[in-house]
């Protein structure tokens, strides 16, 4: 059952590309946290999506806001993958148990094994305020995250 804007976000515990453990409410009462889904590592679109966060980094990662890269890949996978695009900011494994974050906000493609493109946008106390739900096969944009971001 997926999350719905007005509902407070699902907490939940993940390992970033250096094996560090990420918790999603740690950032309440501090920053708004932006969500991004994706497939899979090293394939076009969510290469494309992730880099583009990259390059306009400013938006999305600063001192009110923190956005991180979440997909069923592997912490290895997910470090080589930010090493390779040079990220600078957390890809977190969605790994084991397998999905389960991807399930809790309603991205997860049960017969594929991965999550869709989700992004979601929370506010600092935890409750979800945008999101957008795409296709694997569609990319997103980074102008509605902004707005989402420029509306809270």
């Amino acid at each position: 059952m997926a999350v719905e804007v007005g509902e407070q976000a699902p907490d939940f515990e993940l390992t970033n590309q250096f094996g560090e453990t990420v918790k999603l409410s740690d950032f309440r009462g501090n920053k708004n946290v932006v969500l991004i889904f994706f497939p899979k590592a090293f394939t076009g679109i969510c290469t494309a999506e992730l880099c583009a966060i990259r390059d306009e980094k400013s938006d999305f990662v600063s001192d009110d806001v923190v956005t991180f890269g979440i997909s069923c890949d592997g912490d290895a996978s997910l470090k080589a993958f930010a090493e390779a695009e040079n990220y600078g900011y957390d890809l977190l494994s969605d790994f084991w148990p397998h999905g389960e974050a991807s399930k809790a906000y309603g991205v997860f493609i049960e017969e594929r094994g991965f999550a869709t493109r989700g992004t979601f946008v929370i506010d600092k106390e935890g409750v979800l305020r945008w999101k957008v739900i795409n296709s694997p096969g569609e990319a997103r944009s980074n102008d509605d995250y902004r707005a989402a971001l420029a509306a809270l």
